[in-house]
């Protein structure tokens, strides 16, 4: 079994994580930690699980083999400086803080239809973002053919998972609900690590990404409509996205229009392709709390351990 700790339990992600771990047939959680709920049931914040036994509680670092760093953006980094992790543990770090070549150190950016034997190999690894999961999918397949116009237009629009649990005037319940609106046009912080993806897959660095972000008025699930300009046959296309993935068991490339009712609950990335005239839409969706963020998460450790990349994320999505 692989032992497991949690660093930073309390938000959306770890709770996600953490339905997850003690479904896994491979995994034993052990330590949830979390400063605000030192000594407190879990199940006294993720409500849905009373019936765990765990408790928040400080980890014991030589007592675990992987640990998972859910902790606000800007927060792993001190961690780790705070608290020397033995070499010995793998990591796996759910914020934006490794996720750029300038700040990854030893971190393998953690996408595993790009990077999978990397990952296999890592000890350390930077979980991409649920934005940049998204629009790395519907662009990974372009990239690598090198088929990636200058000018990418990208629409995505996330629920309110995404934003975290503390609202704001702008996250809030009460703003969301029946409600649209675009945030941080053209300036979204995944943008960095879309452009280094682009490029690893090899793409150019001269694709100029031009992203609109929306908050939706859901709950969870991301849909990113991209948008380029291609002299191709529709049928071409599809048949090469469908050969980039035919070795990933997450990411299913759809011969009709795809919505996210398909994917929320699972961490399955659904695509499709469609084409009039020079104009190419790729339609990615996606959970935002799974294939965005958790359930990536546990796929690489699955990796990382030498198990199938599918272990514990055999799940059913909420389709009605």
């Amino acid at each position: 079994m692989i032992r497991v700790g949690i660093a930073g339990g309390a938000g959306y992600t770890a709770g996600e994580l953490i339905r997850l771990l003690v479904n896994h047939p491979h995994a034993e959680l052990k330590y949830i930690q979390s400063e605000s709920h030192k000594g407190e049931a879990i199940g006294a914040v993720h409500s849905d699980l009373i019936y765990s036994p765990l408790r928040f509680s400080d980890i014991d670092f030589g007592d675990i083999d992987v640990l998972f760093i859910c902790m606000g953006h800007g927060n792993s980094a001190k961690f780790l400086a705070e608290n020397p992790v033995p070499q010995s543990v793998k990591i796996i770090d759910l914020s934006n803080d490794f996720r750029l070549k300038a700040d990854a150190g030893e971190f393998v950016y953690g996408a595993p239809e790009l990077n999978r034997e990397r990952i296999r190999a890592s000890r350390c690894v930077a979980n991409p973002g649920c934005f940049a999961t998204s629009i790395n999918l519907a662009l990974l397949p372009l990239a690598a053919a090198g088929l990636l116009p200058e000018e990418v237009t990208v629409v995505g629009i996330t629920g309110s998972t995404g934003a975290g649990q503390k609202p704001t005037p702008d996250t809030h319940f009460s703003n969301r609900s029946s409600n649209l609106s675009n945030y941080k046009v053209f300036t979204h912080q995944h943008l960095g690590e879309i452009g280094e993806t682009v490029v690893a897959a090899g793409g150019s660095a001269a694709t100029d990404i031009a992203f609109v972000p929306v908050r939706g008025c859901h709950t969870r699930g991301i849909m990113s409509d991209v948008v380029v300009r291609l002299d191709a046959d529709v049928d071409n296309v599809a048949a090469l996205f469908r050969d980039y993935y035919a070795p990933h068991p997450f990411v299913c490339v759809s011969g009709k229009p795809v919505y996210m009712k398909q994917v929320v609950n699972t961490n399955y990335c659904f695509l499709s392709v469609q084409m009039t005239g020079r104009k190419l839409l790729v339609t990615s969706v996606i959970d935002n709390l799974l294939k965005g963020a958790s359930g990536q998460a546990v796929q690489n450790m699955n990796l990382m351990f030498g198990l199938d990349e599918t272990e514990g994320l055999r799940l059913k999505a909420n389709f009605f």
